[in-house]
């Protein structure tokens, strides 16, 4: 396995800058946002698709540095009811499909959107519970009329060019448990996968080890985002798993986003790590920082040294003691 990060934490340096940083810290891979809700500071699309000599400086710059792209990420909401920013967010994916296999990144992460309720809906519906009756309705039809129809064609699109699709499992979004993933993935193609962060997982109460074993069986775990929860029980018995107050509420959120091993301890990380070696998973395992009590540089450096004292990085030697 290979250490690297989701470089949007990066925004304020330049390209090549945020390429020495990560040299510096001794990581080996990144992973750049192309547009949508992780915007594109590191990755001009456009231009990029344009000139196949812009391609090869862009290259260039990171490989002349020993890293490699895990993975081109554009999050955003390709079935949302907001006609714009479904148009936006179905461009950009398919744009970074192309990019994607122009260099040879074999990943495109992404959400799997949320629709309305119905056709004339103006925004999203997450439906969290099976009753009143109208919420199983809703969900039907999102599924049937919206996200599988959806993923069908660009699952297709994703195969044509030799991509893979690493949905997050990230609450708001239709696909955001390991059942949800595998009965799209049934339903498309075996582009579409995991793009696994174990901080989703938690505060819906699903164990991450638990889950890397039941997708990784199916071939199921395309990338992995390393990124913690702190859940406060004090908190949690007032306000719930699905709590609704901003991220900056630390004080009074259920849960809160942390940097490795800031919410969970390193035996946890570990485990996760073994699972993802025993069941095949041998990729990036890519730190994402949203850290709210930590500044960047703080929450960065946590991550890389905590991960670099737990991460497999070797192929496995011989059993020469059997």
């Amino acid at each position: 396995m290979k250490l690297g990060v989701f470089t949007v934490l990066f925004a304020d340096y330049t390209f090549e800058e945020m390429l020495d940083k990560v040299q510096e810290a001794g990581l080996h891979a990144v992973e750049i946002g192309t547009g949508c809700y992780p915007n594109n500071h590191h990755c001009p699309l456009d231009e990029l698709l344009e000139s196949a000599e812009a391609r090869e400086r862009y290259k260039k710059k990171v490989t002349d540095r020993g890293i490699t792209i895990s993975a081109f990420s554009c999050h955003g909401n390709p079935i949302s009811p907001e006609d714009s920013f479904a148009k936006e967010s179905n461009e950009t994916l398919r744009k970074t499909i192309k990019l994607a296999s122009f260099l040879g990144v074999p990943v495109v992460n992404c959400f799997s959107g949320t629709a309305g309720d119905h056709e004339d809906a103006k925004h999203p519906n997450w439906p969290v519970a099976s009753w009143p009756n109208e919420y199983g309705d809703v969900l039907k039809w999102q599924w049937e009329k919206k996200l599988i129809p959806y993923w069908k064609e660009l699952g297709m699109y994703a195969q044509k060019h030799n991509v893979k699709i690493g949905l997050e499992l990230h609450g708001g979004f239709l696909v955001h448990t390991p059942y949800t993933l595998l009965k799209l993935r049934e339903q498309t193609c075996d582009a579409i996968g995991a793009n696994l962060d174990p901080s989703h997982l938690w505060w819906q109460g699903i164990d991450p080890v638990a889950a890397i074993k039941i997708l990784a069986k199916e071939n199921a775990i395309h990338h992995f985002h390393a990124k913690d929860t702190y859940l406060d029980q004090e908190n949690i018995n007032m306000y719930g798993l699905t709590d609704m107050q901003p991220y900056r509420n630390v004080q009074t959120r259920a849960w809160t986003f942390r940097s490795v091993g800031c919410g969970h301890d390193l035996k946890e990380w570990s485990d996760m790590m073994s699972t993802l070696r025993t069941y095949g998973y041998d990729y990036v395992i890519s730190i994402e920082h949203e850290d709210p009590i930590m500044s960047i540089d703080e929450g960065f450096k946590r991550a890389v040294k905590n991960l670099k004292t737990i991460l497999i990085e070797e192929s496995p030697s011989q059993m020469w003691w059997t």
